[in-house]
């Protein structure tokens, strides 16, 4: 079966990655040719939440815009199209309509996130939330054969608009995302790794972080906040851009690891379709976390077990003191964590869900 998979961004982007690139491998002994088109190309998407540089990125979208009507013809030669969130990053769903309406290809969507939810883009305003045109998501679903969902409350929203939902999370390789053996006389680390749109949810623990500085040692280490500087009062911060080559050792980096999501950000709406992906990943590594049970993060994982879950200053400060001062709970929360995701979030298993989403999509011509 030959599926053609459009996405918004190329592969440096998590969602084309995780969700996509690594199917492809597993699809293949499926039986099953995964062809993945991207809107924007790698250096395309390098510049894309830069400062300044408008004439360079007016010019790229407009290129990948046409560029992606020649996706069109090849669509006509699928069994089925698999989008990835929407094939254009602006406007109106046209693509999409002229695959499942004029060339009557069975379309599956694949959801991660709450593109239903409308939110004020941090990096263009106004001017972004008026060309991304929230609306046509809910236009996708109802075209859609099947929908593919992060998490469940992303695929009750679908449900909810009469379409038929399959719950596949965003899992790692285990086989990549490995625990790595850390020296004892190294220092504690606090790690998070995102981006520059989730980087204020960080921020919200801010003066958390400072008041444990004030007893206990340790370093944060900030990977992808789009920052050129990161200060907090008493802490020694480590702040790097985000580079696909270091992903997995920046995690193996990492003694605890922080996953705050504050819901009064952007929209409650959508902080709560969150597909909890980076639970996973802390997991996958053999690291105890401490999270907000918002959206997919409080369904992964077992509390006080695998992870800790915390919305107050109060919460976060209680767990990170026991992660801080507990080496021994730390140890055996990573491995309970490590055990946890090689049972329940392997990617042979969730491929084998993709798989069957896609057969039964290309059986609706």
């Amino acid at each position: 079966m030959k599926v053609l998979a459009l996405a918004p961004y190329p592969v440096e982007a998590a969602a084309t990655r995780y969700r996509l690139e690594q199917f492809v491998a597993p699809l293949a002994k499926r039986d099953i040719t995964l062809t993945i088109r991207p809107f924007l190309d790698s250096k395309s998407f390098a510049q894309l939440y830069r400062r300044g540089s408008l004439p360079q990125k007016v010019f790229g979208f407009l290129k990948s815009a046409v560029l992606r009507f020649r996706d069109v013809i090849a669509a006509r030669r699928a069994d089925v199209v698999l989008i990835q969130r929407e094939a254009m990053m602006f406007g109106p769903p046209v693509i999409e309509w002229l695959i499942t309406r004029a060339f009557r290809r069975p379309m599956v969507l694949d959801l991660d996130d709450a593109t239903y939810v409308s939110y004020t883009s941090p990096t263009y305003g106004g001017a972004g939330s008026a060309l991304k045109w929230f609306g046509k998501t809910d236009d996708l679903i109802k075209w859609a054969a099947i929908v593919t969902c992060g998490n469940r409350s992303i695929a009750e929203y679908v449900e909810s608009k009469g379409a038929r939902a399959r719950i596949i999370p965003t899992v790692v390789d285990t086989a990549l995302f490995q625990p790595a053996p850390r020296a004892a006389d190294d220092p504690v680390v606090l790690g998070w790794i995102g981006t520059h749109s989730t980087f204020p949810y960080l921020e919200s623990i801010f003066p958390v972080l400072s008041e444990l500085a004030k007893e206990y040692e340790f370093r944060l280490k900030i990977v992808g906040a789009g920052k050129d500087e990161v200060s907090i009062p008493g802490v020694e911060v480590e702040n790097l851009p985000w580079k696909l080559e270091r992903e997995v050792s920046d995690f193996q980096a990492i003694d605890i690891g922080l996953y705050p999501i504050d819901a009064s950000l952007y929209s409650g709406k959508w902080a709560f379709g969150k597909s909890g992906f980076k639970a996973i990943q802390y997991m996958a590594v053999g690291i105890p976390y401490v999270a907000t049970p918002v959206g997919g993060s409080a369904e992964i994982g077992e509390p006080d077990t695998t992870h800790f879950f915390a919305t107050t200053g109060d919460e976060w400060h209680r767990a990170l003191e026991i992660l801080l001062s507990d080496v021994e709970r730390r140890q055996r929360m990573g491995a309970a964590g490590r055990r946890h995701v090689v049972e329940h979030y392997e990617l042979p298993a969730q491929a084998d869900k993709l798989a069957a989403a896609l057969r039964e999509a290309a059986k609706q011509v």
